[in-house]
């Protein structure tokens, strides 16, 4: 199943709200008059007035942290220098879609929430952050559509995994490449040109645009998250097959999105993209919930869920998952570049039914010292994977042992492929 859904109460804003309620002139975007009619726009008198409502509403960044809004933007607002504000729309989780449907069909929004931060900040200049053509193609037709008092450029980059983390996309809007570098300075402090910088998911700046024009919905409006829900189908692996893109209410159980997308009969999930890990039994009554997932030892990520169905390996999805990642490093952090390499070797003999006694030990060590040592979270992602595939699937793990697994069969790609859809 493909497609575009809500499952919002009926009568709720949302951004997927114009399409479903057939409110565009056309399937390729939105339209600017109609835009406008919504409340796009709208002057903000007192932008001190949005952020305490933003606050309030307690919005979480989209961007895979989960971080509060209302803290990054004071954080930027109050420190020393000219503000820059960046619209991030580089999406590097491979099963990942909403940054880039949002910049496709809805720019107006994104450039709306763009131009709020900055009054909110104080910002003089704004960037919109990406790597998908077509995308780039709607927002520069937006920008032309409606100027803004705001200076903002588009920065294209080359689509990596790592690209998206906020210190890549800041050295990469510098002129240089798209690659994390050491914290401290973080962004806030010293970012683009030295500026106190914010980077922000687009997610959450067409939220802040959604608030400013339905102010009485704002607690709303930050409760609700666009998901990607995929799977493995029956013909195999989703490569070039479909996705659902959605846009839930916060605490929505995971087999109710699992139904949704056609994939009611799977047996567990790999959550937050790559981020989030593998789980297995009692996976249907996860919420989807920042706080909840973590608590439960996952993580919602950028809100990318993967479904497994019981003739579906949890190994091999596990092996797929660390070999793309230990292939994306920056190869800047030798504790990356080795951890990765370790975690995704020691997985393929697990695989191929290579692991001796020991293989367990080996892996549950490292998943539980390697993260936090990188300078990014890919590091972090890895292991995660790997702790959540020993803790929830043990048996499994076991049962490779000195024997052969069809569905473990071959070197594991280093691409993606099985994780990657494509944008509705």
């Amino acid at each position: 199943m493909t497609g575009v859904f809500s499952l919002l109460p009926e009568g709720r804003p949302g951004l997927l709200e114009p399409l479903l309620s057939g409110a565009w002139l056309s399937g390729s975007g939105e339209d600017l008059p109609r835009y406008l009619a919504a409340g796009g726009y709208a002057p903000l008198p007192e932008p001190g007035r949005l952020l305490d409502r933003i606050a309030a509403a307690g919005l979480r960044g989209r961007g895979g942290a989960g971080f509060p809004a209302a803290v990054k933007l004071r954080a930027v607002r109050d420190a020393p220098g000219r503000p820059v504000v960046v619209a991030n729309g580089e999406e590097g989780e491979p099963g990942s879609v909403k940054d880039r449907w949002l910049l496709r069909h809805r720019p107006h929004a994104v450039l709306d929430g763009l131009r709020l931060v900055a009054a909110m900040t104080g910002a003089g200049h704004g960037c919109v952050y990406l790597s998908d053509a077509p995308a780039e193609r709607a927002v520069r037709r937006a920008l032309a559509e409606r100027p803004t008092e705001l200076r903002i450029d588009v920065v294209r980059t080359e689509h990596t995994y790592v690209a998206g983390e906020e210190t890549a996309v800041v050295q990469r809007i510098d002129g240089g490449p798209a690659l994390p570098t050491a914290k401290p300075p973080r962004p806030f402090e010293s970012g683009v040109g030295g500026a106190p910088t914010l980077v922000a998911n687009v997610e959450t700046l067409a939220r802040i645009a959604l608030t400013h024009a339905r102010p009485e919905a704002a607690e709303a409006v930050a409760g609700a998250h666009l998901v990607t829900l995929s799977g493995t189908n029956r013909a195999g692996p989703t490569v070039g097959g479909g996705a659902v893109l959605a846009e839930v209410p916060v605490g929505t159980h995971l087999k109710v999105l699992a139904d949704l997308c056609g994939h009611g009969g799977a047996d567990s999930v790999l959550l937050g993209g790559l981020f989030g890990g593998l789980h297995g039994a009692g996976w249907p009554d996860l919420p989807l919930d920042h706080d909840r997932l973590s608590a439960a030892g996952g993580a919602l990520g950028c809100g990318a869920l993967y479904f497994l169905h019981p003739e579906d390996c949890p190994v091999a999805v596990a092996t797929e998952a660390t070999a793309y990642l230990a292939a994306q490093s920056a190869r800047q952090c030798g504790v990356c570049v080795s951890g990765t390499r370790a975690l995704a070797g020691t997985l393929t003999d697990v695989a191929r039914g290579a692991a001796d006694a020991g293989t367990s030990d080996k892996l549950h060590r490292w998943s539980r010292g390697l993260p936090g040592r990188g300078a990014c979270g890919l590091l972090d992602a890895a292991a995660r994977v790997v702790g959540t595939l020993l803790a929830h699937f043990p048996d499994r793990v076991d049962g490779h042992r000195n024997a052969a697994c069809p569905a473990c069969a071959g070197p594991a790609p280093e691409d993606g492929r099985r994780f990657t859809v494509p944008v509705p």
